[in-house]
């Protein structure tokens, strides 16, 4: 019996032998392993999103919030030194290219001792009624009767005025003045047009455009864009038109004071002539050949157009070509008049005719 319990215990422990033995963790070792234990890593905890995330929010905008993309800026001419209507003149401070009409004159300097607003306003004014005397005063003349002229000149200042003529002469100055009294101090900023002026002046001033009356009935004032650019680029049209006009009736009243004729005699834009045809054609030809160089650069130069030189030569050889043509074609006539003239004397025919006419009549 303790024989066959020795046999089974010996079995057992030779087949535990054959077992596989256990796996165990292999643990690598390098420096930091030697130098230190291995940190602990923790798994990151997830935090609550914010709720204010996940939902967009509209955040206030000011109520006249106007971007600049959509508004005239100041300093557009900062970069330049000097005056580009007078490119030897520095630049007037106040004349920065915000406002329209602006090229930097003011050789005077009045833009920096007197108030920019009412200059401006001024201006505006003044041009308005030149462009309307500018086609009044000629009109005048031409359509008017004998008995309202003064020597069949408009009744001016300078050139005087009969009494009716006066009596209305007044009659509008008094009405201009009493217009002026009550639009000087306007508040433009309230009406339509003033509200939109205030959005493209904001980031120059707070006191929108000179002007302005909030009239425009056939609704021309968005003609050229209705943005902030289409607007000042139709008061820059409007403001060279009236300095025109204003040079243009100063020179009518001078003209006619010094010469007592009418501007509208022997003038060629109301008779018809070829000098001004003539005139419209020279100017549109030197166009094609010539340019004024930059009024910003001193000093102003005129220059060959694009292709201008070309455009030249080629009329230079076309005139030369031409003569030559014009003086082959009367050297050839030349030489067969003369081979007439040889055959049948045709050169003293005139003669002997005007000599056989005299014979005929003794008293010749």
């Amino acid at each position: 019996m303790k024989f066959s319990a020795f046999i089974i215990a010996a079995a057992a422990g030779s087949a535990s032998a054959f077992a596989p033995a256990p796996i165990k963790a292999r643990t690598v070792l390098s420096a930091a392993t030697l130098e230190a234990p291995p940190a602990e890593v923790k798994e990151p905890v997830e935090e609550p999103a914010d709720a204010s995330m996940e939902v967009e929010q509209d955040f206030p905008v000011a109520e006249n919030f106007v971007k600049d993309s959509e508004r005239i800026l100041p300093g557009r001419y900062n970069d330049k030194e000097n005056s580009i209507a007078i490119p030897f003149l520095p630049r007037p401070t106040a004349l920065d290219g915000s406002h329209a009409g602006d090229y930097g004159f003011d050789p005077l300097g009045l833009s920096e001792k007197l108030d920019f607003y009412a200059m401006q306003e001024s201006e505006v004014r003044h041009a308005r009624l030149a462009m309307l005397a500018a086609v009044g005063w000629p009109m005048s003349e031409l359509l008017a009767p004998s008995w309202m002229l003064q020597h069949g000149c408009a009744p001016s200042v300078l050139n005087g005025a009969n009494p009716l003529a006066a009596l209305s002469i007044i009659g509008f100055l008094g009405a201009a003045g009493f217009f002026e009294l009550k639009t000087s101090l306007r508040q433009s900023s309230s009406t339509p047009m003033g509200k939109i002026h205030s959005k493209d002046m904001g980031a120059v001033w707070k006191y929108g455009v000179p002007g302005d009356y909030n009239w425009d009935p056939l609704n021309l004032y968005s003609s050229c864009g209705d943005d902030f650019k289409g607007r000042k680029g139709l008061r820059d049209v409007e403001l060279s038109h009236g300095r025109v006009a204003m040079l243009g009736i100063t020179y009518f009243a001078f003209w006619e004071a010094l010469t007592g004729h009418p501007i509208v005699e022997n003038n060629m834009l109301f008779h018809p002539n070829a000098l001004f045809p003539l005139l419209a054609l020279g100017y549109t030809a030197w166009g094609q050949i010539y340019e004024v160089g930059p009024l910003n650069e001193y000093p102003i130069e005129i220059k060959y157009a694009n292709e201008g030189e070309m455009k030249l030569k080629r009329v230079q050889n076309g005139i030369k070509d031409t003569v030559g043509q014009i003086s082959e074609s009367a050297a050839e006539s030349k030489k067969s008049l003369d081979e007439l003239d040889s055959k049948f004397g045709i050169y003293e025919a005139p003669k002997k005719a005007i000599e056989a006419v005299r014979s005929t009549y003794k008293y010749w």
